[in-house]
This record gives C-alpha cells, structure tokens and sequence, in this order.
C-alpha cells in the first residue's frame, strides 16, 4: 500500500505502520516514492537523478531479457530440422511470426500495469512471466516425437510476453526522468531491448552444441537464470510511484488525432521491419544459403539495435521527416538489392543488403520516434494546449509503439506467402519496397511538402 500524505519531496514507505524520509538511494523492501517531482531542480539535483538511474539499470536488463525472450524463436526455428521436427515453410514462418502478434497485443495493457501495479512490482511480475516462455521452449523442442505444430505455436505465442515487456518498461521509465532528460533515458532502454534481439541470436547456436549432438532446450534452459537475476535486481534496486497514474484522456486525445496514425503506419515501416526482418533473417539466411552457418544473423539485429539512437541524435538535427523518409528511400534500395543478390545467389550482396537494411530500420525507428513529440507541439501556444499535446503525445507513443510491433508478424507472413506461392522470395521483398516508398511520400506529404499545415515546423 502506500502512503496518502508524504512528509517531503520524496518519501518511501513500507507496509509496515512506520512511515518515515528516507535518504535518496535508501533501499527498503516494498518501498514506494510519493510526490516525486523531476522537473523540480532541486529535487532533481539532490537525490532525484540517483533514484532515477537506479531505476533504469534494471529497467534496462529486464528489457533486454524481454526482447531475447520475443525473439527466442527466430533462432530456435532454422534448428528445428536438426532435431527431428518436419515442418513446411508456411509452419516455420507462422512460428516467427506469432510472438510478434502476441507482442504488439499485449502492449497496450503492459502499459497500463505500471500505474496499476506500480512500477518495481510489475518489473518483477512481467520477468517471472518470462519463465512460462523459457521453461515450454525447453520442454517441447527436446520432444519431437510427441511434439505437435499446435503445441510448438502455442508456445511461440507466449514468447509474445518478453514483446509486452517494452511497453511497460518504457512507461515507467518515462515516470521518473524529466522532460529535457526522458528522450535519453528512453533512448537508452529501448536501445538495451533492442540488443536482446542480437544477443540471443549469437548466444543460442553457441548454447545448444554439445558432444551429444544439438540440445535445442538448452534454448530455453539458458534464459531461467537469468530471468531470476532481473526479478532481483528489480526487487532490490528499483521502485513504485504513487504519482504515477493511468491517463486515459492521453490516449482519448491520441486517438482522435489522425497524426497518431500516420505515425503508426509509419512506425510498422521502421520498427516493424527491425522486428519483422530479425525474426526471419536466421531463416532466409538457412533456406536460402544453406551452406552459411546462421550464427552470423546475429549481425542484423546488432546493428538495427545500434542505429537505433543514432537515428535520433542525426533526427535532433536535421529534422525527424527528413531522416525518416531518407530511411525508407533506403529500405527500399536494400530490398532491391537483396532481390538481385537472390538472382545472382550472392551471399555477399545479400548479407550486405539486409545489413544496409537493418541499419535503416534502426535509424528509421529512431527518427520517426522523435517526431512524435514534435508533431504534438505544433499549435501548443499556451500551457494549457502545452499540456494537451503533452498527453497526446504520451499516448500517441503507446498506440504507435503497439501498432507498429505488427510488423514482426506482416513482414515473416509475408515471406511464407511469398515462398508457397511463387517458390521465391522476391514477390514479398518487391512488395516491401513499394511500401517503403509510399511511406516515404506519406511523410513527405504530411510533414515536409512545402504548403503543408506541418512543413513550417521543422518536424
């Protein structure tokens, strides 16, 4: 429970009857902080900034568990042949893709259980839910014999918590920064996430090799140690906010303004690729160039993760838009020069491509981000609009971050449509590039195109 009426700026309490001003940085089991007040300088500059950085270490490493988790199954799935599993293309593409459709659903609730829940409470609850993903990975890819495709997409599906994770880390982070430091702090917590995509496609082709051949449960295995590790640190190290509360007017106002969903359109191209092209690169990397070891997928989703905050220092200077439609001028490059490298069966050009590709979607992802406040401040002429655009903002981000998780499951389902259809993958990736252009002129029209409402504002 927490406490009603604090004594000062920051006070934490127990649910024992003692209440009492604790030091910044004190530990206490359970604690929770009221009246806290970023923007306030003082506060900030005496013990406020510690708790805050406190808070985001764990954050960071409960993420990063999180997006290793989501994309646990883009590794496991090119091993599955090796021990035993027959599965068509459309069935291991339906396998990478669903973690991404359970991810971009849960986002939006994720967020909301921060304020219910508090934000120390649901970072311990949400990595313990990971070990529901982790312990079925385990169990069913060392059954083959009895294992059944319903049973193996059912457990894809939970890995869609580890996708949940990013919402609610993102907002309880948001709490605690103030508005001149939350686009760093953001920034490096998503950029910590990201790299659990990278991280677990590296460690699982390492993981799983033994004298005895494959031990694909190792997979999972390996995630439950480190999973109590973040439950831990975030029960030690981090702490709940009374005055952080569910605002459903932000989301009302995010909802009835079209540029929530221009964003969104344009966020499935950025950050949806990022997840949609690293769930299905170890894949393409194993149908198509069967001779190449697929521990190098890893690299993809290790440079879109790190072009990520690159994307949004590049954006602080020249413009949001501008960066974002030269991001999807380049997508669309890219993917032409994967179909030629798939004409010319050209690992190197197609390893190249995808890199460029990957890079892309980071800074991609990381420009369009940084519109979204910018946007909202257009028409912010008196404080009280200010605060509006504030919340619409906030909200947008929720939306927009949900919407755009759909596109780890678009781009993996495009392929498999691609492949049964055609026995090729060049249809799908001609249909990414038309794409990328389009939101490249969507931009363009919205936000830079001399003449329109928002061209003025330097977006």
């Amino acid at each position: 429970m927490s406490p009603s009426d604090p004594a000062g700026p920051a006070t934490v309490t127990q649910s024992a009857p003692d209440t009492f001003l604790a030091p910044a940085g004190h530990h206490r089991a359970g604690r929770w902080i009221d009246n806290w007040d970023p923007e306030d300088k003082t506060f900030w500059n005496d013990g406020g900034r510690r708790i805050a950085q406190r808070n985001l270490i764990p954050s960071i490493f409960a993420e990063f568990l999180g997006f290793a988790v989501w994309a646990s199954w883009s590794i496991v799935v090119p091993q599955l042949a090796a021990v035993g599993f027959v599965l068509s293309v459309d069935q291991q593409f339906w396998l990478i893709a669903v973690p991404s459709l359970v991810g971009a659903t849960l986002r939006l609730p994720y967020t909301f259980a921060v304020p219910l829940f508090g934000g120390r409470n649901w970072t311990i609850v949400s990595a313990l839910l990971l070990l529901l993903p982790a312990s079925a990975l385990a169990f069913v890819v060392s059954r083959p014999e009895t294992t059944t495709f319903p049973m193996l997409l059912g457990v894809a599906a939970l890995a869609g918590l580890g996708g949940g994770n990013f919402a609610s880390s993102m907002a309880n982070i948001s709490f605690f920064y103030p508005e001149k430091e939350k686009g760093k702090a953001l920034g490096l917590n998503a950029a910590g996430g990201n790299l659990g995509t990278a991280a677990v496609q590296f460690a699982v082709p390492l993981v799983i090799v033994s004298a005895a051949g494959l031990q694909l449960g190792r997979a999972g295995l390996m995630f439950i140690p480190l999973i109590a590790l973040a439950a831990f640190l975030a029960w030690k190290f981090m702490d709940n906010l009374t005055t952080a509360k569910a605002d459903f007017r932000a989301f009302g106002a995010a909802v009835h303004n079209r540029h929530t969903w221009i964003i969104s359109f344009l966020y499935i191209g950025t950050f949806g690729s990022f997840i949609g092209y690293a769930g299905a690169f170890p894949t393409l990397l194993k149908s198509q160039f069967p001779e190449v070891t697929i521990s190098i997928a890893f690299a993809g989703a290790l440079v879109g993760s790190l072009a990520r905050p690159l994307g949004g220092i590049i954006a602080d200077r020249w413009g949001g838009a501008r960066v974002t439609i030269a991001s999807f001028i380049v997508m669309a490059a890219a993917a032409s020069s994967a179909v030629m490298a798939l004409r010319e069966a050209s690992f190197g050009l197609f390893l190249g491509s995808f890199l460029v590709l990957f890079v892309a979607t980071g800074a991609g992802n990381g420009a369009t981000y940084r519109m979204i406040p910018a946007v909202f401040r257009v028409g912010a002429t008196t404080p009280e609009r200010a605060a509006t655009a504030r919340k619409a903002a906030a909200g947008c981000i929720g939306i927009a971050g949900a919407i755009g998780a759909l596109g780890g499951f678009l781009i993996p389902r495009g392929f498999a449509i691609s492949t049964t259809a055609t026995g090729t993958l060049q249809p799908a990736l001609w249909a990414y590039v038309g794409m990328y252009l389009v939101m490249a002129v969507v931009t363009w029209s919205v936000y830079r195109r001399r003449g329109a409402a928002m061209s003025t504002a330097g977006i």
